[in-house]
């Protein structure tokens, strides 16, 4: 394995991996195109799916641990930013079933940060946020690879 990821290919899925997980965390980030840039250059499109959703997914439990941690930590109205107020909103209003969403842009984020300030059980919010991530990026694969055949 170690092997596998000194060879460029193998750099190339740790690039991915990391390029996903900041994209998901508070940093900005624009993983989908590294996604189609290695999609178009004919790397696996199973495991580009399944690297980008890990790394992508990892990033947004990190944020959904400091939802956690800023609601265990401060009151909500010294804290959060107009973005983050309105995730909380949206997840009371909807539910767990909001996480599906959070590959959305910005308010992706603030639905990850709302299920960990309201304490949404975690391996369901993981769960729901893994589905609506890895369907983003099967979708980005699949267009990638239309644009490049």
């Amino acid at each position: 394995m170690i092997e596998a990821l000194t060879t460029d290919a193998g750099m190339a899925y740790i690039g991915l991996f990391m390029s996903a997980f900041v994209s998901s965390t508070v940093a900005p980030g624009g993983s989908e195109a590294v996604l189609a840039y290695m999609a178009i250059q004919d790397y696996s499109a199973p495991w580009l799916i399944v690297v980008a959703t890990l790394g992508n997914t990892l990033g947004a439990v990190s944020t959904w641990y400091l939802g956690l941690w800023v609601a265990r930590k401060y009151p909500a109205d010294r804290v959060m930013n107009d973005r983050q107020r309105q995730g909380i909103a949206w997840v009371r209003r909807w539910g767990a079933p909001v996480l599906l969403l959070s590959w959305l842009p910005v308010a992706g984020d603030a639905f990850c940060f709302a299920a960990g300030w309201l304490r949404l059980p975690l391996l369901l919010s993981a769960l729901l946020i893994l589905a609506g991530k890895a369907a983003r990026y099967a979708v980005v694969v699949q267009l990638a690879g239309m644009v490049g055949a």
